[in-house]
């Protein structure tokens, strides 16, 4: 996205104002992307756990129903629980997502207001706001989703 005016402009260890203009813009077209990455992660989690509780509440009425059924076998629906069980614990896996786009997007912004405050200078005002970034360099170490012992019934 750079145009052939910002190459052309002599370099002198800044970065040019059009150069600097079109990466902001990029950047924060990231973010927002994230953003929106977010809430649909967040949508449709919220989504697969309304229906995996529902099940599994399904599942336990049958499992403990007063009157036995001849043609519901228990072991089936105890298999049945342990998979319900370890979908749900995969489910969890959004918390730690969410954690890292907004992680990912407060970085981004930083670098974008850092970009404009440096190659732009201050506002109209004589302060330009810059979003603090992250203290740590990744909000989450785990890089897999293993089940624990979280009691999740």
């Amino acid at each position: 996205m750079l145009t052939q005016e910002a190459h052309d402009t002599a370099f002198d260890g800044a970065l040019p104002l059009l150069a600097a203009a079109d990466l902001q813009d990029d950047l924060l077209v990231a973010s927002n992307d994230l953003d929106r990455l977010q809430r649909l992660l967040s949508d449709a989690c919220d989504a697969l756990l309304g229906h995996f509780y529902g099940a599994t509440g399904e599942l336990k009425q049958l499992l403990h129903a007063a009157t036995p059924h001849p043609e519901i076998d228990n072991h089936q629906l105890h298999v049945a629980m342990e998979h319900m069980a370890g979908a749900i614990t995969a489910m969890q896996f959004q918390d730690m997502a969410s954690q890292l786009v907004h992680h990912t997007a407060k970085r981004l912004r930083n670098c974008a207001d850092r970009l404009a405050r440096d190659t732009m200078g201050d506002d109209e005002d004589g302060v330009t706001l810059v979003e603090e970034a992250p203290l740590r360099p990744n909000p989450v170490t785990q890089d897999e989703m293993d089940a624990g012992s979280i009691e999740l019934f």
